[in-house]
């Protein structure tokens, strides 16, 4: 059993390990459009080397679950640290979009064993709390947002310095959160703890209402991370700096969840899942008819709709269907991350068509590209990658739309089912 010492600096290194994870995104999300001019990339290619990020988080969450009981959280913790600094270097060593397609891809890898750590560890260190400590952890993803993405927009748009030198910043809270984890005392799971077994761990996840949450966290995760990873470039026409409007998104996110808490105990988990979906849709349908500084009125909607997805998802799992485990917890983010790798090409294959749609006859996508800031050429692709990306945005609202209609049965489920039960069992 972990002292209050001992959970304090565990819950911090963890909160820096998340940081690192969300600085990763921010920094990547920034670059995405540097990375398709220097290595020669279309949307699509680019999409997909963002989206490998996602599968790798995928991989190592799917294959972290089953053997956290085994090889320990605190070893999972090392491997990540170690894949970190092995990602960030292969990253400044890239030259092709092969290289650069693997050190995205060992970034994911580390990030994913990060969530597959920490958020049995959250669980076990706080086992009468879960949601509002989930939160409180996950507070650090969009702050680790809004550091990286602050990052971003000084070096590169205030000093232009090379993006090489921004990958570097990375190894401020990697090497932080090593040296705070690597030879802590670590918990053993809630699963180890109340004597749940491993083939009981198992069968509960074909529990049907396992299975539902599992889809519906490939469209949360879609929704909140998809959209972000993108929003820099789709946006990137509407009048505001676009990475400060990510950066705004993810301040609100930071807030919001600091303050899940309170607002768990009002609405219940499900409540929360509900009105982050209807807040979601209204800001993405905002986002996509938004211009100057009402977009950032948009991305505020937008903020509050996304701001309690992931740690409210993680958190309903393991207060409703607790013998899931850290096996639960992993197969919920891998599915939300395996969904976003799909996701990121297919945004950007959308948008690259609703450019070229948009291309008045007559002209050519590389003219108007290589157009000369202050041209008429260039003011009309200003508008139609304007154009596009708000078309793009609107098509992802489908995604939130289709969640106000699932958490809306899920709430009237569980209000009629549990009856003054903490736990509803299916």
């Amino acid at each position: 059993m972990t002292t209050p010492i001992q959970s304090s600096r565990l819950f911090t290194a963890s909160c820096i390990a998340l940081i690192t994870t969300a600085m990763t995104f921010a920094i990547r999300g920034s670059l995405m459009a540097t990375w398709g001019e220097e290595f020669s990339l279309s949307s699509e290619e680019v999409g997909n080397v963002s989206g490998t990020a996602f599968w790798g988080f995928t991989l190592a969450m799917v294959f972290g679950g089953p053997v956290c009981d085994v090889l320990g959280m605190r070893n999972l913790l090392r491997f990540a640290f170690i894949g970190h600094l092995a990602g960030i270097a292969l990253t400044i060593l890239a030259n092709s979009y092969l290289t650069l397609f693997i050190a995205t891809l060992v970034i994911g890898i580390s990030n994913g064993l990060v969530e597959a750590a920490c958020n049995p560890l959250v669980t076990a260190l706080f086992p009468n709390d879960r949601i509002k400590y989930l939160n409180r952890f996950h507070v650090w993803f969009p702050g680790g947002i809004v550091i990286g993405g602050l990052i971003a927009y000084l070096m590169l748009d205030q000093f232009q310095l090379p993006w090489r030198f921004l990958m570097l910043t990375l190894l401020v809270p990697g090497l932080w959160y090593g040296f705070m984890s690597f030879n802590a005392d670590f918990p053993v799971s809630e699963r180890v703890s109340s004597g749940t077994t491993s083939s009981r761990m198992y069968a509960s996840l074909a529990n049907p209402l396992f299975l539902f949450m599992v889809f519906c966290m490939m469209l949360t995760a879609g929704t909140e991370l998809g959209t972000n990873q993108w929003i820099t470039q789709l946006l990137a026409n509407v009048g505001v700096p676009s990475i400060l409007l990510l950066v705004f998104i993810s301040g609100i996110m930071a807030v919001g969840r600091g303050f899940a808490g309170e607002l768990s105990h009002r609405l219940a988990p499900e409540g929360m899942l509900l009105l982050s979906a209807v807040f979601s849709t209204l800001g993405l349908v905002m986002l996509s008819y938004s211009e100057g500084a009402l977009s950032f009125v948009s991305a505020a909607v937008f903020a509050v709709g996304v701001c309690y997805f992931w740690p409210t998802m993680l958190g309903f799992v393991s207060e409703y269907i607790p013998e899931t485990g850290p096996m639960g917890l992993s197969i919920m983010g891998g599915a939300g991350m395996l969904s976003v790798s799909f996701i990121l090409p297919y945004m950007g294959k959308i948008y690259d068509e609703n450019v070229v749609s948009k291309i008045p006859a007559g002209y050519n996508a590389e003219t108007l590209k290589a157009a000369v800031p202050g041209s008429s050429d260039f003011v009309l692709w200003s508008q139609i990658n304007l154009e596009a990306g708000s078309d793009t945005l609107f098509m992802v609202s489908a995604m939130p739309l289709f969640l106000v209609v699932a958490f809306l049965v899920l709430m009237v489920l569980l209000r009629n089912r549990e009856k003054g039960s903490s736990k509803f069992k299916v």
